[in-house]
């Protein structure tokens, strides 16, 4: 099944010369459908809907962002949001704020993002954390607020800042660091340094593993590409394909989510995420495994690499968009989270996820017009899809009677994802809410499925539906 996964994606990516006509035609069938299929119910009784968003350019970390830091890119992103929906500051009533890994001068970047912005400082604001799922998990946070009545207008986002992370000293040199601040006399602190030793000075550096179970998520991805049949090369085609589909909506501006920003220091603006390339298969296959060496099957290529981003969209009730004058993009109709093993199961939300929001919204594979799924590894993604389309799987893990099916995957991803784009952690739950509400707009669809894993086992689905003022940028 990977290899015929690989063969439709890789399909997928290629344009051709009827490709006008066939979106035409599918513009015109689906337009009919639209007409046919109902809306959603609305959960919440006040019917949430996504206003507007935006991003930075996502960058490769240690480039023009380097000299940053994280609550200035976050500023940018809620500058931006205001200058592109035309609120003044003052209607925003809450921020919630992703990041992952902190910068410990700011530890609730969400209020100093907001400070540095200019919001008020009666303007409440408090940052999440849930790995790569943190600014979903601000939007549904907003969801809550709004639903329990509490407040109208929420600013939703996430930043992640990978070119300068927090590198601690050794527990030994924290705990003397700390004593020898309490000493009270010379000879104590004399004492105290003559205790010190070498291993002292090695430091604790970040990394991208489980606590639970001390393996980077590198390491879990090339054991579940293996476990699900997933060859080095139809990872290699996937990502070559994420990275195709990005360069053509990047070439053809459907990226209307970024906004330009100033860097201190550097001529002109960024404009443009500078992670896409465009490689041959015979490149990719150059690459050594990144991980499990020297027989893995995860590189640098067909796997997310560190960025530097922010992100940050506008929540509502639909009554009070339209008190403003807005027009929303999208209906924000359900969400789950799951969480599964860390150990053997830490990359599979989505697999867990999808059938559950389905099941939720009575909806079919077939429904879903848009697919908006985050991609970690491309050995992730195609594990994710075989486990979808698998009886074993759905018996043994999911509690039902047959697979759940493989998604078409001619609306899967069609502007790149994660591979390509980048994978600023916190920022990417707003992109992938904004791609799949403009991918609504310019498909022509109803329904768009948001999908993503994230450290510590655990995952989350959303359902968007297309509102009917929305109109592509």
């Amino acid at each position: 099944m990977a290899s015929q996964v690989a063969k439709s994606l890789v399909k997928a990516a290629r344009p051709n010369s009827t490709v006008k006509f066939n979106t035409a035609c599918r513009a015109l069938s689906v337009g009919a459908a639209l007409q046919q299929k109902k809306s959603l119910p609305d959960r919440t009784g006040k019917n949430v809907v996504l206003v507007d968003g935006v991003r930075t350019p996502f960058l490769v970390s240690f480039t023009d962002y380097s000299k940053m830091m994280p609550h200035e890119l976050a500023r940018h992103s809620l500058l931006g949001l205001l200058q592109k929906t035309g609120i003044p500051k003052e209607v925003v009533d809450y921020i919630v704020y992703g990041t992952v890994i902190q910068e410990v001068k700011t530890s609730n970047i969400g209020r100093e993002a907001a400070l540095a912005a200019g919001f008020s400082d009666r303007t409440p604001a408090h940052t999440v954390t849930m790995a790569c799922i943190s600014s979903n998990q601000a939007i549904t946070t907003g969801i809550g607020m709004i639903a329990a009545g509490a407040y109208d207008v929420i600013v939703a986002g996430g930043v992640e800042f990978m070119s300068d992370v927090p590198i601690r000293h050794s527990r030994k040199m924290r705990s003397l660091l700390l004593r020898l601040n309490r000493a009270k006399t010379p000879a104590q602190r004399l004492s105290l340094l003559a205790s010190i030793r070498p291993d002292f000075f090695a430091p604790e550096l970040p990394a991208v593993a489980e606590f639970s179970s001390g393996e980077t998520m590198g390491h879990s991805a090339d054991r579940l590409a293996a476990a699900f049949g997933a060859s080095r090369e139809e990872q290699d085609q996937y990502a070559l394909r994420s990275h195709s589909l990005a360069h053509q909506a990047q070439q053809n501006g459907y990226f209307t989510d970024l906004i330009p920003v100033k860097v201190e220091g550097k001529d002109g603006v960024v404009d443009k995420d500078n992670g896409i390339r465009v490689s041959t298969p015979e490149q990719l296959a150059k690459l050594r495994p990144a991980f499990i060496k020297p027989h893995g099957s995860v590189t640098a290529a067909n796997a997310s690499f560190l960025t530097d981003g922010a992100s940050a969209c506008l929540v509502m009730s639909e009554a009070k968009a339209k008190e403003l004058g807005l027009k929303p993009k999208a209906y924000l109709r359900d969400f789950t989270y799951v969480a599964q093993d860390p150990v053997d199961q830490l990359l599979l939300g989505p697999a867990y996820g999808i059938p559950k929001i389905l099941d939720q919204a009575g909806l079919k594979l077939s429904d879903i017009d848009t697919w908006e799924i985050h991609e970690a590894f491309a050995g992730q993604i195609l594990a994710n899809l075989k486990a979808l389309d698998s009886d074993w799987f759905a018996q043994t893990y999911l509690g039902r009677q047959s697979k759940v099916g493989s998604p078409d995957l001619d609306k899967w991803n069609k502007w790149g994802g994660s591979l390509s784009i980048g994978h600023p952690f916190a920022a990417t739950g707003v992109r992938l809410a904004m791609h799949t509400a403009h991918r609504l707009v310019r498909e022509d669809g109803q329904f768009g499925m948001i999908s993503a894993c994230a450290a510590g086992g655990q995952g989350v689905a959303m359902l968007l539906e297309r509102h009917p003022d929305a109109k592509h940028d």
